[in-house]
């Protein structure tokens, strides 16, 4: 495996070629990272709607990370991972800008994949199966997330980025397909078995609540894209962002801050 400090250093060349890479490329990675996750939702949610209750959640928790060893493995860009990219700017490798560029049209292609699939699975009568099971598990899991306060939904997100960095940190251990897998998997079951926020996972499961809301009539004025937007996505992006960034910034300091570089 990559020890610790050999992955922060390969972490510096990963983040400058991310930065780098043009505008259309970056958006549409961003696309298939949006529908990769939103896969790992619907597996989540077709679980806990089979199964029901803490084990219908546990094993909904244990599918989950198929989303982002899709988007590590079959090659994606996710706004969430990239909140490591504080690590080559702190380097001094790349600039802000380049850093706030890569997350705007990240996070920009990862909206776009989710609304994309939650169209596809909505449309597809999908929510139908199950006995409508599935249908009342995304319009809980919808009216769920629009009712958390601003400081819950920050403080969930928070936390969330902190695990799911970690998971792409561990995955750049591994020098096998199974052992980067391997090591992304726990971060990722622990994180959607606590209840954390994650940004891109919400975009699938918020707009598949809104598209079922109208398709199905189930008539629930609480989840709209306003609710979305503003009580959800903007706290949860901002806790991502912080705990990604404290991720990123401790592994810095630890193993690249006065060090040697090759």
């Amino acid at each position: 495996m990559n020890s610790p400090a050999e992955i922060a250093q390969n972490y510096v060349g990963i983040g400058k070629k991310k930065v780098e890479t043009p505008i259309l490329k970056l958006f549409i990675l961003g696309i298939m990272a949006g529908i990769f996750i939103g896969i790992g939702a619907i597996a989540y949610q077709t679980a806990t709607a089979t199964i029901g209750g803490s084990l219908g959640k546990l094993v909904g928790a244990c599918m989950f990370p198929a989303g982002l060893a899709l988007v590590l493995i079959a090659g994606s860009e996710l706004f969430t991972g990239n909140c490591l990219l504080v690590i080559p700017l702190l380097e001094k490798e790349v600039k802000f800008s380049g850093v706030l560029r890569n997350w705007v049209f990240v996070y920009l292609g990862n909206f776009a994949g989710s609304i994309i699939l939650a169209l596809l699975v909505v449309y597809s009568h999908t929510p139908s199966q199950v006995d409508g099971a599935l249908l009342d598990t995304m319009m809980t899991v919808a009216s769920g997330k629009v009712a958390l306060s601003f400081g819950d939904a920050l403080l969930r997100g928070i936390i969330c980025n902190m695990m799911v960095c970690l998971a792409v940190w561990m995955s750049f251990a591994g020098k096998t397909v199974p052992s980067k897998i391997i090591g992304l998997y726990f971060p990722i079951m622990i994180f959607v078995l606590g209840g954390f926020e994650h940004s891109v996972a919400n975009m699938y499961y918020l707009a598949a609540g809104i598209f079922a809301n109208g398709v199905y009539g189930v008539g629930n004025a609480a989840v709209n894209w306003g609710a979305a937007l503003v009580n959800n996505l903007l706290p949860v992006t901002i806790g991502n962002i912080i705990g990604g960034a404290l991720i990123g910034i401790t592994y810095w300091f630890l193993y690249l801050r006065g060090a040697k570089k090759n």
